[in-house]
């Protein structure tokens, strides 16, 4: 057979189905990527019933400033001079969100002991769907942050994890918005499932981070590529817990910190032993 050549209609048939070929080559390789980067757990810690948490699940959320999560657990804290709040991202079921918080209260045992507290809420839903119940949830956030300042007042280091990170970041925005005080000590985004540009001078959450009295950190790691490709792919921009803000400008207490050489994926960061909490940890305001 002779090779294809080009006439004056353009490509021959041959060449087109090659190209068709290879690009249909290249869909199934990333997708057979995309796959295994699925592939990960965080763990396989088992929260006990009296891991503390907070639930919003199940809830109209109104946008009420009165509204509240529901407690569960133990919230024997006496002898804390601090707390964690843990804000898990997508996909999330009811029974996955306390494992997620006693993992992280795990990692934090070897450097800076404290009670972890998750905060549970509806994002196993479709994307879209989830994102919409994320900012409604950093509402709910937000008023219980409030009425911890005024009844208990004990510094909380905020973990957003995932979308989790939404969820906290909208609450800043509506904290600003409120002007109103909050015992948030730090800010903690891992693996920031939210754009890499929400977080400049002209993003969306720029008055929030502006605003809290509060470091704001972002951990990232390209070796996330739960990030890199399910992220992009379906919400149609660039998370910045893959790569950071890059050059953008940032708002100012906002700090990206680069930790590839610690997370080797999206389910790792909180991870005791062989995630980034100790750097975490670092980030945090001199006691």
């Amino acid at each position: 057979m002779s090779a294809p050549t080009k006439t004056d209609r353009g490509v021959s048939r041959r060449g087109v189905l090659v190209g068709a070929g290879a690009l249909t080559g290249l869909f199934v390789s990333a997708g057979a990527y995309v796959a295994w980067s699925l592939q990960g757990d965080h763990g396989g810690y088992v929260a006990p019933a009296s891991q503390p948490m907070l639930s919003i699940r199940g809830q109209q959320l109104d946008g009420s400033d009165q509204q509240l999560p529901e407690q569960s657990g133990e919230w024997s804290f006496e002898t804390a001079d601090e707390l964690y709040l843990f804000v898990h991202g997508f996909d999330t079921t009811a029974d996955a969100a306390p494992n997620l918080a006693y993992t992280a209260e795990r990692a934090f045992e070897a450097v800076r002991p404290n009670p972890v507290v998750g905060l549970s809420w509806d994002s196993d839903t479709e994307w879209d769907a989830a994102k919409e119940t994320a900012d409604a949830t950093g509402t709910v956030l937000t008023n219980w942050l409030t009425e911890w300042e005024h009844t208990d007042g004990r510094p909380i280091h905020i973990l957003g994890y995932s979308l989790g990170a939404r969820v906290v970041c909208e609450a800043l925005n509506i904290a600003a918005d409120r002007n109103v005080a909050t015992p948030i000590s730090s800010v903690s985004l891992l693996g920031a499932a939210i754009p890499r540009e929400s977080v400049t001078t002209a993003g969306q959450y720029h008055s929030g981070i502006e605003a809290v009295d509060a470091p704001v950190s972002n951990f990232y790691s390209e070796n996330d590529r739960v990030l890199g490709w399910i992220y992009r792919l379906s919400d149609r921009s660039q998370a910045v817990g893959y790569q950071g803000t890059g050059q953008s400008e940032t708002t100012s207490g906002y700090t990206d910190v680069d930790v590839t050489d610690l997370v080797a994926d999206h389910y790792s960061y909180f991870q005791p032993e062989e995630g980034c909490i100790p750097r975490v940890v670092d980030q945090f305001p001199s006691q």
